[in-house]
């Protein structure tokens, strides 16, 4: 729709392009509205045709000026017919048996530029026809009375009634697709075809060309017999395609790494064919044992668990398995995480019958254990944590048997000009009849290939884990070639066609009890209107679904951004429907949009939704929904982040409680009219990301919610999957610190699962010539494009060692970084390294388990604020304050503490030591068990573990009795990590090094995160990405990759060059949240910066202002804010008892003080004691809200834009007045406001401001609003 033409039926010609036509098109197009416009087409609002279109085309010239418009509906627009049945009317009013609903659409709108109208109509008809494959006719309705313009005249003809018709107030007339496309004839080849097609075959690749030689194309031709044929079409005796095809296929091969199930293996049916799988293998019990562990990398006792939303696989190159269902969508449910799925067959923590919200962490490891599995990983910290009670044993992996004739024959060899390529399906017809005893057509291709439109009708096949095959697999079976597809509503016969199709769908009995629901009474359980839909080939059933009215649009609305998508008020309450239920047979699957297009026409919907809930939700509302299998034709939606609202409540003033109100966290996904002839691209290059890091998360998301691109092939290596899969628990999420980055309902809104592969395992290896990923040391995984964001751990430090006759450390401190050197003995299993919620998880219940009853001492050695948040959660998980013990280490040269404010400090540490827990300060780990050597084979588990620690310091020794020992004193990097780095010859220099794009020294492979650090040129040591926020670190990366894919944006295919050696900026604010000793509630937000001590930072002359109110354990909570010397909030820190809106608080760094009541002034005025309560007044809602800042984008647009040409903005007049050093004089101060009304910026601000309060007056109705007053 892209490609410019000229248009030359004019004097004057103009090189136009068509696009899809946006909402903010409408004033241009209004521009062109003629006196017959209304006349033939009545008065239509612009903005609601253009929401409503299946199909609406926008032509520009070459500097971007609207040329023409047109908007195409899926029915005709004759007030006397019902949109939902308008093939019965056509069939009975005119002679034509041809036409249905998937091969018309209704031409309702139509404009063009006087001069150019001619030549616009024929572009955007040859564009109608050419993006939508299946459409033969175009038509257009007429008033009687009234003739259609000469620029429409020439393409639509009246259409003949047939003699039954009846008188009616519109005439209809039609264009057809032969008169205006060329018809592709397809016929054998033959030698003399030669000449014509070689050229296409050299413009598109000279691959051929130098392999096979000059003439290899007539050979090929020359070589048909009974098993081979070529195929091409021609235009007027000139050929334009070519397709060779063969019956040698290797089924075997295909079979061994593909998902072929629901097609039969691509063989006939037989008898003795073994396709249904044995029941799994139950999980052996026995009771927990503490063995040591193998301490190599890649041991035998090491497994990676490849996982996706439907199920657990062997280690593997994809983590994607396919649904034992014939009837279900291969490429659609082969990577969708749904609540069944998920709930059902992922045997991960998050699994089986754990309750929804677990705070108990004895009921939560008890439910854990019935039906949950831990990764063995070769990491030694990682086995001292991973029960061994929890691994379920590796299930073999079923591979069925055929025994039938092989039942496919395959494309070796396409190629078609570019004009022509939109009709690449009329080659298939002639190639099934060259082999009518085969009903599949199967075609390999690279996975860096982009899908090109012949293939855009295939089913995409799941690749089986591992595959040796390093192509992607698509089939088309014979009977996706008819076009007699057909939707109407269900009705009670149609039960028994329906429980086949459903037969072996999960959770079918909601399907069928949905069904007779809507047969019993149309309405659910709860008076809300239901309907279900049949999708009919040949009198067969071949598809059901089955959808209600969305009763709670406001929630959603308020909840998602579906205005991304959607122009919300020109769509009524009742056109937003709620989808349950979607099942397509996979012969059919090039058809899921037409069915959801056809849905929304006969349900008279604009919209469908479709939730995704996270395996922890309710039964009960899992079984409301089943997997829908045309998922891959929705879009998923981005959550939205609420405004806190105060508790106390603004009684009348506040948001309804249809946008309050709690419900489970979903995922939303989905499909509107506009979005139903609009086609994705898909993207087949395998992108594995190594590390479930905050810029790991940050990554795929971006990439996944990408709404016109399709990733089939990301992969996620982590040792424990996707974050945020275990259930809500107050306590474990409390273990360590937050940067806020995503929280537990981030993830849940996510539904990463349903889009990515998870491969559970570390990566031990890179082999960059192969280009495959090692997983513990045995499992393979290919990668086209590598991100590695593994990030940094906590380690075991090197105990030093200790000279008792002198009391001196012998041990060795690296002397470059003042690091202790890293530990790579026997590590105790009762030595605990938290780094992520599914060790807090182990750790509290082998706490609770283990040292809780044995009344026994817990050590936490560290300095960082983990090392706090711990000792507060185990403090509330009952352990003794008296048998805790926090040993501190010296602090290095040169850093900051973990809270660097010392009013804080003090009180954190007054709280420690007010409830009886012994401290100690500057003392480094010496050894433990006295220094005795772990002996690791010993029977006795008790010798394996740490029944004492031994501290250092230049005064003198300290030993602990303990039963367990925590280590917060140093983050590096994962020693495996570091392994494959350095051994696959990636520079490393202390972190790998990178560039500003994200590359390493390997094009392929880029990396991000606290990993990483700049390249000595750029002269940036001090800077990394740990000094950055790591969810925009993570954005930034995906943008830079999405140039490689998206082709909306400048290709980059290498790396650009770099002529000043600059680093990237990044401006979000670095936050961390925590809960401290003493139930302090703790939140820190400041810019990004190289960590210094806040004292230093006051002593700045450019520092600007410190406001503080309350104090720690005062009568009002402690709220330090940091104003800039340009009075912009720059930091945010509380430490409170109560809990307090952290989300909001995020929403004050960068806003100018003034925006925040004039805050300086009360301050110094003495009005403000709390900001607590200053900051909860209902004024700064609108602050809070998730779009001010794009309010705050416009505003500054407006003042940077000049309104006239040529005339001074408002920013150029702000700078020649602005003397940095002297500021500005009353008199300019005066000059600038006069300015400022002038050139009507106060007026603009103020109308955009009113519109944004209107707008979201769902989320602020407290702010009065025009017509309120």
């Amino acid at each position: 729709m892209a490609s410019p033409v000229n248009q030359q039926s004019e004097p004057e010609s103009e090189v136009i392009t068509a696009r899809r036509t946006e909402s903010l098109d409408a004033p241009h197009i209004l521009k062109l509205v003629e006196s017959w416009t209304e006349k033939l087409f009545g008065r239509v609002n612009v903005v609601n045709i253009i929401e409503k279109a299946a199909l609406a085309v926008t032509l520009c010239s070459s500097s971007d000026e609207i040329m023409g418009h047109a908007a195409f509906l899926d029915y005709p627009n004759i007030p006397d017919v019902d949109q939902s049945n308008w093939e019965d009317w056509f069939k009975i009013t005119y002679a034509s048996g041809q036409v249905s609903s998937l091969n018309t659409l209704f031409l309702h709108y139509f404009v063009a530029k006087k001069e150019y109208a001619m030549g616009c109509a024929q572009e955007i008809i040859r564009t109608a026809f050419n993006a939508v494959p299946d459409l033969h006719f175009l038509f257009l309705s007429v008033p009687v009375g009234t003739f259609p313009d000469s620029s429409l005249a020439q393409a639509f003809k009246p259409m003949e009634k047939s003699e039954s018709g009846q008188k009616e107030s519109c005439v209809l007339f039609v264009c057809k697709r032969h008169e205006h496309v060329p018809v592709l004839h397809i016929r054998q080849a033959f030698v003399e075809d030669h000449d014509d097609l070689t050229p296409i075959f050299n413009r598109q690749s000279d691959m051929l060309h130098n392999t096979y030689g000059d003439y290899f194309l007539a050979e090929l031709i020359e070589a048909q017999d009974s098993d081979m044929q070529c195929l091409v079409a021609a235009v007027e005796k000139t050929s334009y395609g070519f397709m060779s095809i063969s019956t040698d296929v290797n089924l075997d091969v295909l079979n061994e790494c593909f998902e072929l199930i629901p097609f039969n293996g691509l063989r006939k049916p037989h008898p003795d064919d073994d396709t249904v799988p044995p029941p799994p293998t139950p999980p052996a019990t026995h009771p927990m044992d503490h063995e040591s562990c193998n301490l190599e990398a890649g041991s035998p006792q090491s497994k990676a668990n490849s996982t996706q939303g439907d199920g657990t696989r062997d280690s593997s190159q994809m983590a994607e398995a396919l649904p034992e269902s014939s009837t279900k969508e291969s490429k659609d449910n082969s990577r969708a995480g749904s609540p069944a799925s998920s709930v059902k067959r992922d045997q991960r923590l998050s699994d089986g019958s754990s309750p929804v919200l677990v705070s108990d962490p004895n009921e939560f490891m008890e439910s854990v254990k019935e039906t949950a599995e831990a990764v063995e990983k070769a990491n030694p910290f990682a086995h001292s944590i991973t029960p061994k009670d929890l691994i379920p044993p590796i299930q073999k992996r079923f591979v069925p048997t055929y025994h039938g004739a092989p039942n496919a024959f395959s494309i070796q060899l396409f190629c078609i000009a570019e004009q022509y390529e939109m009709r690449s399906c009329d080659f298939l017809p002639e190639a099934f009849s060259k082999f009518p005893d085969r009903d599949f057509c199967v075609i390999t291709v690279p996975h860096m290939v982009p899908e090109f439109p012949l293939i855009q009708n295939f089913v995409r096949v799941t690749p089986k884990c591992p595959s040796i095959l390093p192509h992607e697999l698509y089939v088309f079976h014979r009977s996706g070639l008819l076009k007699n597809f057909n939707v109407r509503h269900a009705c009670t016969s149609d039960l028994e066609s329906i429980e086949k199709l459903v037969a072996t769908v999960n959770m079918k009995e909601g399907i069928l009890e949905d069904l007779k629901q809507f047969n019993r009474a149309r309405r659910d359980k709860g008076n809300t209107p239901l309907q279900a839909f049949l999708a009919e080939c040949q009198n067969q059933v071949v598809g059901i679904a089955v959808i209600r009215n969305e009763e709670e649009i406001e929630f959603i609305r308020s909840h998602f951004n579906i205005e991304d998508f959607i122009y919300y008020n020109h769509h009524s309450r009742d056109e937003h429907g709620h989808l349950h239920h979607f099942v397509l047979n996979p012969v059919f699957s090039h058809l899921t949009k037409h069915f959801f297009k056809e849905i929304l026409r006969l349900a008279r919907k604009t919209c469908l939704y479709y939730p995704l809930f996270p395996p922890y939700t309710p039964k009960e509302k899992l079984n409301d929904h089943s997997l829908v299998s045309g998922l891959n034709a929705l879009v998923p939606v981005r959550s939205r982040r609420q405004i806190v609202y105060p508790e106390q409540g603004l009684g009348i003033n506040g948001p309804s409680d249809r946008i309050l109100k709690k419900c489970n966290p979903y995922a939303l996904n989905h499909i509107n009219r506009k979005l139903v002839l609009e086609p994705k691209v898909t993207i087949n290059a395998r992108i594995v990301v190594v590390g479930a890091s905050d810029v790991g998360m940050a990554y795929l998301e971006t990439l996944v919610y990408c709404p016109h691109l399709r990733f089939n092939n990301i992969t996620l290596i982590s040792p424990h999957g996707l974050p945020g899969d275990l259930p809500p628990d107050e306590l474990r999420d409390t273990v360590l610190a937050h940067s806020l980055c995503f929280t537990q309902d981030d993830y849940a809104k996510l539904a990463l699962r349903t889009w990515i592969n998870v491969v559970y395992g570390k990566m031990t290896a890179i082999n960059r010539t192969k280009k495959q990923v090692t997983v513990n040391g045995e499992a393979l995984v290919p990668y086209d494009h590598l991100v590695l964001c593994t990030g940094r751990q906590y380690v075991v430090p090197q105990p030093i060692g200790i000279d008792e006759s002198s009391s001196a450390s012998i041990g060795q401190v690296n002397p470059k970084t003042g690091i202790l050197n890293r530990y790579t003995g026997h590590v105790p299993p009762n030595l605990y390294l938290i780094n992520d919620s599914y060790d807090a998880a182990v750790m509290l219940y082998r706490i609770e388990n283990s040292v809780l009853k044995n009344n026994g001492v817990v050590a936490v050695y560290g300095n960082t604020l983990d090392s706090l948040t711990c000792l507060q959660a185990l403090i509330r998980l009952g352990v003794p304050p008296y048998n805790l013990v926090l040993v501190e280490p010296p602090d290095l040269e040169g850093t900051v503490t973990c809270l660097n404010n010392p009013t804080i400090e003090a009180e954190i540490k007054n709280s420690l030591k007010a409830i009886g827990l012994q401290i100690h300060t500057d003392y480094t780990l010496a050894h433990w068990n006295d220094g005795n050597e772990l002996n690791t084979e010993a029977e006795d588990n008790d010798v394996k573990e740490i029944k004492s620690v031994t501290f250092s310091t230049p005064k003198g020794l300290i030993r602990l009795e303990c039963q367990a020992f925590f280590c917060f004193c140093n983050k590096e990097v994962d020693f495996d990590a570091f392994t494959a780095i350095n051994s696959a010859c990636l520079v490393y220099d202390g972190r790998l090094v990178i560039n500003a794009t994200f590359h390493t020294n390997d094009v392929t492979v880029r990396a991000a995160g606290t990993l990483t650090k700049y390249r000595r040129k750029y002269h940036c040591e001090p800077w990394s990405h740990a000094n950055f926020n790591s969810k925009e670190v993570g954005i930034a990366l995906a943008s830079e990759m999405l140039r490689l894919f998206d082709p909306t944006l400048d290709p980059q295919i290498e790396p650009a060059e770099e002529p000043l050696n600059l680093i990237p900026i990044y401006r979000s604010p670095k936050v961390v949240s925590a809960f401290l000793p003493g139930d302090y509630r703790y939140l820190h937000v400041h810019k990004p910066c190289v960590p210094t001590p806040l004292a230093e930072l006051m002593a700045k002359p450019d520092y600007g202002r410190e406001l503080v109110t309350g104090e720690p354990g005062g009568k009002y909570d402690y709220m330090r804010l940091h104003v800039n010397r340009y009075k912009s909030v720059e930091t945010i820190t509380c430490l409170a008892k109560k809990p307090f809106p952290k989300d909001n608080y995020l929403c004050l760094y960068g806003i100018h003080e003034k925006m925040l009541n004039k805050m300086l002034a009360r301050f110094d005025e003495g009005l403000i004691d709390d900001f607590y309560r200053y900051l909860a007044e209902p004024w700064a809602a609108a602050i809070f809200h998730d779009r001010f800042a794009d309010l705050r984008d416009e505003i500054r647009e407006l003042l940077i834009t000049s309104p006239k040409d040529k005339e001074a903005t408002l920013e150029d007049i702000s700078r020649q007045l602005v003397d940095e050093e002297t500021g500005l004089s009353e008199q300019q101060r005066k000059e600038l406001l006069m300015a400022y009304v002038s050139t009507g910026a106060k007026r603009a601000v103020e109308t955009r401001l009113l519109n944004f309060i209107s707008y979201n007056h769902y989320h602020l109705p407290m702010y009065a609003k025009p017509g309120m007053v």
